[in-house]
């Protein structure tokens, strides 16, 4: 890309600040948690139209897309529109839904994971309209649902569909600025004892599944400190957590007949479901217990009304450093840093679990905001990341032309 082309991205990228920071602000003060999200998905669309984009649909399961240009390459730039709750208000110093500017920092639920990115997305798509589409491609910027429910089911929807087939995909989650190339994946397991209920006043009659339960989860807490032997140099290591437990009983005077634990599993490069699966199975004391392991099923209803069905299963991801949209990620991310940009990878999990990880779409990361802050209470996006995010979105499609050997 021409140095004229790429100071006219900058300038135009600093004008549209003001307008990013106040889109972003109205975004954070409509609440839009996992399947409740049409308010925030119209106020995109209100935006995609002031941009001036050439299409804009929202498709069965509520995604909205925009797109710009109609040339022959797919370039999709994602942002997932849900956000979690607010969890305990009193842990909060601000009001989340207000979108507080203090200090050029915005603050509020959803500001960096990641209203942020969809903000600076869509005016990387609106500097690519100003100036002209150069080179022979499309980008479509990408408001998905329910990802904070159950990653990348959006993304099954629109590639199982055929709502949209991509070349490549950007994540706009937060990476501080950086290029991320991947990140472990993950699956929800529940593990389940029998009991046999009794009086409370004479236990010994019944078998308690809690107590069962005790030792399996003394053993997960060991088998995820035997996962290190799992570590991939770049990704890490597999981890294994209980996140949740529960038990019934006919009373509470009375002995437990059933326990479920939650499992939160991350798994790393070669890792598999069934290998994950037949760990748990194979402990000692789940299988003294006799106890159940079930891989979990997703199955909420989107906010309009459709329900698609998958498995709690996501899985890993990741690209060579050598990757043609890595190596264009670079080249786009040092035109709008200035400096060539961290190249690394998320701690959590993103809608690439799909794209790459399901699909095999080639994708990266770059998005304003720090993952450090994401789901707390000091949820926060600096105002000079959705600038230079900005810019990075308007490089970027040149740039990939580029390395793929197309014009850009």
């Amino acid at each position: 890309m021409g140095d004229g082309r790429a100071a006219d991205i900058a300038r135009l990228a600093d004008r549209y600040t003001p307008d990013m920071v106040t889109f972003l602000r109205e975004m954070i003060a409509i609440p839009g948690e996992s399947a409740g999200e049409r308010a925030v998905v119209e106020r995109v669309r209100a935006e995609m139209e002031r941009a001036g984009f050439d299409e804009i649909r929202i498709d069965g399961l509520g995604n909205i897309l925009g797109r710009i240009g109609s040339g022959k390459t797919v370039i999709a730039m994602d942002a997932h529109l849900d956000t979690v709750g607010v969890g305990d208000p009193s842990t909060w110093t601000r009001d989340p839904y207000t979108g507080e500017l203090r200090d050029g920092i915005i603050y509020g639920r959803g500001a960096g994971d990641q209203e942020a990115g969809m903000a600076a997305a869509l005016y990387g798509a609106r500097i690519i309209k100003d100036l002209g589409v150069d080179g022979d491609f499309q980008v479509w910027v990408t408001g998905t649902v329910m990802e904070e429910d159950c990653d990348g089911l959006c993304w099954q929807y629109i590639l199982r569909e055929r709502v949209l087939t991509p070349d490549v995909v950007v994540i706009t989650e937060p990476t501080k600025l950086g290029v991320y190339r991947g990140h472990r994946g993950r699956m929800e397991m529940e593990v389940r004892t029998q009991g046999l209920a009794c009086h409370g006043s004479a236990p010994e009659r019944g078998i308690n599944a809690v107590y069962k339960m005790a030792p399996i989860a003394l053993e997960i807490e060991q088998l995820n400190e035997r996962l290190a032997a799992t570590a991939d140099p770049f990704l890490g290591k597999g981890t294994v957590t209980i996140s949740d437990i529960r038990s019934t009983s006919p009373s509470l005077c009375a002995v437990a007949d059933s326990c479920t634990i939650h499992l939160d599993r991350r798994l790393t490069r070669g890792e598999t479901w069934e290998g994950a699966v037949a760990e748990i199975q194979a402990l000692d004391s789940v299988r003294r217990a006799g106890a159940t392991v079930t891989v979990l099923d997703y199955a909420r209803p989107s906010y309009t009304g459709l329900t698609y069905p998958t498995k709690k299963f996501y899985p890993t991801w990741v690209l060579d450093e050598d990757h043609p949209a890595v190596v264009a990620g670079v080249r786009a991310a040092t035109q709008a840093l200035g400096e060539p940009p961290r190249v690394a990878k998320w701690g959590f999990s993103t809608n690439a679990v799909a794209t790459c990880g399901m699909f095999g779409v080639p994708t990266i990361g770059f998005g304003p905001g720090d993952e450090a802050y994401a789901h707390g209470p000091d949820d926060q996006c600096p105002v000079d990341h959705l600038t230079r995010a900005a810019r990075f979105y308007a490089a970027f499609p040149a740039a990939f032309l580029a390395t793929m050997g197309g014009r850009g």
